[in-house]
């Protein structure tokens, strides 16, 4: 299971953020996931990483898609996460304005220096992996070891867009980010009841929440829940377990604000779906 993917509530709970932090990886969690964009959460993992680095398997990501800046930004987060070095640094999202050779041209020199050990991408659809990959291969350029799409059992997107094929195909790990539906895949949020105060979706404009509460997704939530305890499970396992199901899944981006949170997301893990439970449970989340 993969943590800290930021969000304003991580800024407004610093010290229950960290309390969070230091129980995933008592739980088994070791890979953190930060971006500039995340708010504070290079600065609030930064200080804790000075005695756990060695621990930690740590992904970051880049907007930029120049040498110089790439280089710039790279600098800024080591700076703030106060390491020497990124384990894998991810090309956050496409840009048509700019060749791919030239981005991870750019990158290359990273992993060069031996600032960053390997590299993945974000948000791409299979045209653009594709293209991606064979410009590393007809650059000799380094090339792409993971991909970081929106995946979950309620977005089966890369299901249906080749994207977890091409994953297993090439030999790349698909790292889904948000697995569970900004909450939906808790329970926490009703068919036809307001969101309660103090959540994710309850915090923030109505226009914005209604990308998650879809009267289609909060049904389905409630049918997989019935699922989920008829195995002696929470909904929330069922939503790890279905993804870590999949062979090219290496890792999933569930953040948290409070160690509760933190300890149920590694938990988790535990479930191993079958083949056959995996397969009813996309019957289950697609029927009316």
């Amino acid at each position: 299971v993969m943590l800290f993917g930021g969000a304003a509530l991580w800024e407004e709970t610093p010290e229950k953020t960290l309390d969070a932090i230091t129980l995933a990886r008592k739980y088994g969690v070791n890979h953190f996931d930060v971006a500039p964009q995340y708010g504070k959460a290079e600065e609030l993992l930064g200080p804790w990483l000075a005695d756990h680095r060695a621990e930690v398997f740590l992904g970051c990501k880049t907007l930029e898609r120049t040498r110089a800046g790439a280089w710039a930004e790279l600098q800024r987060s080591l700076k703030k996460l106060q390491v020497n070095h990124i384990d894998l640094y991810q090309f956050h999202a496409p840009d048509d304005d700019t060749p791919i050779a030239e981005t991870l041209g750019a990158l290359g020199d990273l992993v060069a220096a031996g600032k960053v050990r390997a590299i993945g991408c974000s948000n791409v659809s299979v045209a653009q992996l594709e293209e991606g990959l064979g410009a590393s291969a007809d650059g000799d350029l380094p090339a792409w070891v993971s991909v970081q799409n929106h995946y979950s059992l309620l977005h089966r997107e890369p299901e249906q867009d080749g994207i977890l094929e091409a994953c297993a195909r090439h030999g790349l790990g698909l790292l889904p980010f948000f697995p569970l539906a900004s909450g939906v895949l808790t329970g926490k949020y009703r068919e036809n009841e307001t969101p309660p105060d103090g959540t994710r979706l309850g915090s923030i404009p109505p226009e914005r929440a209604e990308r998650f509460l879809k009267p289609e997704w909060l049904s389905a939530a409630t049918r997989l829940t019935a699922y989920a305890a008829d195995h002696g499970r929470a909904l929330l396992d069922l939503a790890v377990g279905y993804l870590l199901a999949s062979q090219p899944v290496a890792s999933v981006i569930a953040g948290a604000t409070r160690p509760e949170q933190a300890t149920a997301n590694a938990a988790a893990a535990g479930w191993h779906l079958t083949a056959e439970q995996a397969s009813e449970v996309r019957l289950i989340a697609e029927s009316e």
